[in-house]
C-alpha cells in the first residue's frame, strides 16, 4: 500500500505494484485477500484492484476497530464497503479485541457484534470474526462467547502461548487465521545467519510456514506480500506439506536445543511459570514479553526483531503492551513474583534484557 495514513494520494507506481501483487496471488491460487480500515490506503487501493477481477475469484476480509458508538462503527463499515466496491464482504473482523473494554464493545447488547449480525442477515457480511493481540484468557472468553465464526491471532514457532486458543477455536468450529507469521514471527524475510543454519535444509520462512500448516487447527496464514516476488519463497512450502512429519522434527530439535544451550534447559522449560500479566506487576513492566525477547536473542540472534518489538512496548498501547524494564526496584519485583521458580534471578535478567534490547535509534514498525 502507499501509506499508513488514510486519504494519502496514491501514486501510479504504488497502485500498479498493488495490482500486480494481487494478480500474482490469484495466479498462484492464493485467494484470501485481507485488509483493514486501519491499514491506511489499503482499502482504497484494494477496491480499485478488485474491479479487475471476478467477484468469485477471491475471499475478501476487512477489519474494523470496535467502538463504544454502534452508529459510528456502522458508518465505518459502510465506508469500507464503499472503498472496497463490493456488495458483500466475505469476512469482517473486529480489529484488535485486545482488552476487556474492547470485548465489551463487541458483545454488549446493541454493540458491534449486533451491528455485524444485522449486516449478515442482510447478506452483506458472510462471516464475523475478531483479530487479537490480547492475553490468552481474553481470547478464550471471546471464543467461548459463541459470537464469532473465526479468529485472527498470533501463533508460530517462536510464540506458542496461544495453543489453548487454537484448541478452543476448534471446539467451537471456528476458523483460525495466523497474523503475520513471517514478520511478527521473527522478521523471517531477513533472518540472521544462526537461524538460517538451524533451519536447514529449509529457510526459516519455509520452516515456519510448514510448522504452522502442520497444525490441523490452523486454516490460513497471512503472508504480508508487498510485491509480486514476495510469494515465491512461501510457495516453496506447498510440495513439502506431505513431508512435514519427516522434515520438521530434526529442525525443531535443533531449535529447542539452541534455546536450552542459550538459557539453560530448566529455565527454558519453566521460565513462564508464576509470571502474572503485566498490569499486575511493578511499573506495569511486561516481564513475560521482555524475558521472551531476551530468549530469542540469546538462542537465535533475533536482535533486530527483538529491539523493534521492545521499542514498541508501552503501557498505553494494547497492541504491544506493557512498560519496558527501564526502572524498577528489585525487592518489589521479587515480591510480585512469589510463584516464579526464578524470582531471585528475574530482576537481574530484566536489567540484562534492557541493556540488550533498548536502542533509542530503533523506530517501532506499524
Amino acid at each position: 500500500m502507499q501509506s499508513w495514513s488514510r486519504g494519502t494520494r496514491v501514486s501510479d507506481a504504488s497502485q500498479a505494484n498493488y495490482e500486480a501483487t494481487v494478480a500474482r496471488a490469484l495466479e498462484v491460487g492464493i485467494n484470501h485477500i485481507e485488509t483493514a480500515r486501519g491499514y491506511g490506503t489499503s482499502e482504497a487501493q484494494l477496491g480499485r484492484t478488485l474491479r479487475k477481477h471476478p467477484r468469485d475469484a477471491y475471499f475478501l476480509q476487512t477489519k474494523i476497530r470496535p467502538s463504544d458508538d454502534p452508529k459510528a462503527f456502522e458508518a465505518q463499515l459502510e465506508e469500507s464497503f464503499g472503498l472496497l466496491g463490493v456488495q458483500a464482504i466475505d469476512l469482517v473482523a473486529l480489529h484488535g479485541l485486545n482488552t476487556d473494554a474492547n470485548l465489551a464493545q463487541a458483545l454488549r447488547p446493541g454493540g458491534c457484534c449486533d451491528v455485524l449480525e444485522r449486516f449478515r442477515r442482510a447478506g452483506r457480511v458472510r462471516a464475523v470474526g475478531f483479530s487479537t493481540h490480547g492475553p490468552a484468557p481474553l481470547i478464550l472468553e471471546a471464543i467461548r462467547s459463541k459470537r464469532f465464526d473465526y479468529v485472527n491471532l498470533h501463533y508460530y514457532f517462536i510464540f506458542q502461548d496461544n495453543s489453548g486458543a487454537l484448541a478452543a477455536a476448534r471446539a467451537e468450529d471456528m476458523g483460525v487465521f495466523i497474523i503475520s507469521p513471517s514478520d511478527k514471527g521473527g522478521r523471517l524475510y531477513r533472518p540472521p545467519a544462526k537461524l538460517r543454519e538451524l533451519c536447514r535444509p529449509l529457510s526459516p520462512m519455509v520452516f515456519n510456514d510448514l510448522w504452522c500448516l502442520s497444525h490441523e487447527t490452523i486454516d490460513t496464514l497471512s503472508l504480508g506480500a508487498a510485491r509480486p516476488a514476495d510469494f515465491d519463497e512461501h510457495l516453496q512450502v506447498l510440495p513439502l506439506l506431505e513431508r512435514a512429519g519427516e522434515l520438521l522434527p530434526p529442525i525443531v530439535a535443533r531449535l529447542e536445543a539452541a534455546i536450552d544451550d542459550a538459557v539453560g534447559a530448566d529455565y527454558a522449560r519453566r521460565w513462564r511459570i508464576g509470571i502474572p500479566e503485566w498490569r499486575e506487576l511493578p511499573g506495569l513492566i511486561n516481564v513475560k514479553r521482555i524475558l521472551w525477547l531476551r530468549n530469542l536473542v540469546r538462542a537465535f540472534d533475533l536482535l533486530e526483531f527483538a529491539q523493534e518489538r521492545y521499542a514498541a512496548m508501552s503501557p498505553d498501547d494494547n497492541w504491544v503492551p506493557g512498560a519496558r524494564a527501564a526502572d524498577f526496584r528489585d525487592d518489589e519485583m521479587r515480591a510480585a513474583l512469589p510463584e516464579s521458580p526464578f524470582r531471585e534471578q528475574i530482576p537481574g535478567l530484566l536489567r540484562e534484557a534492557h541493556a540488550l534490547l533498548h536502542d533509542p535509534t530503533v523506530t517501532p514498525l506499524p
